[in-house]
C-alpha cells in the first residue's frame, strides 16, 4: 500500500487528523458500542438529551399499524487540529418505512440545505458581517 498512498505532501496539521481516522473503530452495532466505554456514554448522553428534549410520548399503537423503526448511528468528531474532539451517537427513524398520506408528516429532520448556506454566507461577505461558529448538541 505504501507504493501507491504517501501522506509526504500532506500539512503537518492534515497529517495529524488523517492518521487519527485509522486509529477509532466505529461500532457496526448498539452491542458493539456498549462494550466500548467512550462509545456506551456517548449512546446515554443521546438518550438523556432525548428524554430531556421530550422527544417521544409512549402511546398504545392503533391495530394494524406499525412503529417506524430506528437504528444508531456512531460517528467520531475531530478538532480542526485533527484531535479527537468526542464520540458521537444518534438515534435515527427508519423513514424509509413511512407511508405517504399516513404517517408521513410525522418526523422531523431539521437540515439546511447547502444553497441556503451558501447564500447566507455570501450575503455575510457582501455585508462584511462578522462570522462565528456554533455547534449545538440537542
Amino acid at each position: 500500500m505504501s507504493h501507491f498512498v504517501s501522506y509526504k505532501k500532506l500539512s503537518p496539521c492534515f497529517r495529524a487528523f488523517v492518521t487519527q481516522l485509522s486509529h477509532v473503530e466505529i461500532p457496526k452495532s448498539i452491542r458493539d458500542a456498549f462494550q466500548v466505554p467512550e462509545w456506551k456514554e456517548a449512546v446515554l448522553e443521546e438518550m438523556r438529551a432525548l428524554e430531556k428534549n421530550q422527544t417521544w410520548e409512549v402511546i398504545n399503537l392503533p391495530r394494524e399499524k406499525k412503529t417506524v423503526g430506528c437504528k444508531w448511528v456512531f460517528t467520531v468528531k475531530f478538532k480542526s487540529d485533527g484531535s479527537l474532539e468526542r464520540y458521537k451517537a444518534r438515534l435515527v427513524a427508519k423513514g424509509f418505512t413511512q407511508t405517504y398520506g399516513i404517517d408521513y408528516f410525522e418526523t422531523l429532520a431539521p437540515v439546511a440545505k447547502l444553497n441556503t448556506a451558501r447564500v447566507l454566507l455570501s450575503i455575510a461577505v457582501n455585508l462584511d458581517w462578522e462570522l462565528q461558529q456554533l455547534d449545538v448538541t440537542s
